[in-house]
Formats: C-alpha cells, sequence, structure tokens
C-alpha cells in the first residue's frame, strides 16, 4: 500500500509527467532520413564500409554488381545510401542513381595501384562536376589505410 501511495502522489504532483510515462507516450519522434550515394571503384571498400555501420558480419560481404540500398541508423538520424557498383560496365550507369542524392560518399582504395588511382581521381572528378552532385557534401574515404602500400593523404 505504501508503494501504491508514493506512486499516487507522484501522479497527484506532476499530472503531466505521469502520464506521459505510463499512458500515451506514444512513438518516438521520427528520426530525419537523408539519402546518400556512395560510389567508387571495384575493391575500394563500400560494401565493407556499409556493412560495419549496419553491424552487419564481415564474413558475408560480397562485392556489389549493381546496387544495393542500406538504411545506416545513427541515434538522430537515418542514412539510406545507394551503393553502386564499382565496375567499369556498371560506372557508366551511376549518373541514372544520383537524382534525389542529398550526399555522397566517395570511397578509394588507398592502397591500389597508379592507373587505379587515376581512375578513381577521373570519376571523383566527374562526380564532383555533375549538376545533380555538384553542390552536395561529399566524404571522400581513402580506405585500406592499414596495407603497407597505402598512400598518405597528400599523396592520395
Amino acid at each position: 500500500v505504501t508503494t501504491l501511495f508514493c506512486f499516487c502522489f507522484v501522479c497527484f504532483s506532476l499530472p503531466w509527467q505521469c502520464f506521459r510515462a505510463l499512458c500515451c507516450k506514444g512513438p518516438p519522434p521520427p528520426r530525419p532520413e537523408y539519402d546518400l550515394v556512395c560510389i567508387g571503384l571495384t575493391g575500394s571498400g563500400k560494401t565493407s564500409l556499409l556493412s560495419q555501420l549496419c553491424s552487419e558480419n564481415p564474413e558475408n560481404i560480397v562485392s556489389t554488381t549493381g546496387f544495393s540500398i542500406k538504411a545506416v541508423p545513427f541515434q538522430n538520424a537515418i542514412l539510406n545510401v545507394k551503393e553502386l557498383g564499382g565496375a567499369d560496365n556498371i560506372r557508366k550507369y551511376w549518373s541514372r542513381y544520383y537524382q534525389g542524392s542529398q550526399g555522397v560518399i566517395f570511397v578509394l582504395d588507398s592502397a591500389s595501384s597508379e592507373d587505379d588511382l587515376e581512375t578513381a581521381r577521373n570519376e571523383l572528378h566527374s562526380a564532383l562536376q555533375h549538376p545533380q552532385l555538384c553542390t552536395l557534401p561529399f566524404l571522400i574515404l581513402a580506405n585500406h589505410q592499414d596495407k603497407p602500400a597505402a598512400r598518405s593523404v597528400q599523396e592520395v
């Protein structure tokens, strides 16, 4: 009875807090959602990055051949990321997936060959100049920094 009395006393002294706590708390307010596009050459680590952000098992990662969409939840927002495959025959279609994007993640392999790094540089410049992306924020991620052949930020 004492517990009930104390509980009721709290309810009478703070009716709004009690009401919210017991009755109609309702769903939490919706988190804002942002649509991003993730691009980079094959093997740069796009799929691994998104899988890690989604807390997925790293052993089940398969390279993306077309595109995939992942919802990456954070405490205050949800990122809907369209990951586009980086093979040469797919890169020419990247621009078809840019519409509606609110930001770009460009992943490059910092330990790749000079030729692949030059190709990545050209693709990045093309994306930076694209009318649907040129005003958006870009995150350029130099991946594979743990490899011995990785280039520094200045070299990239």
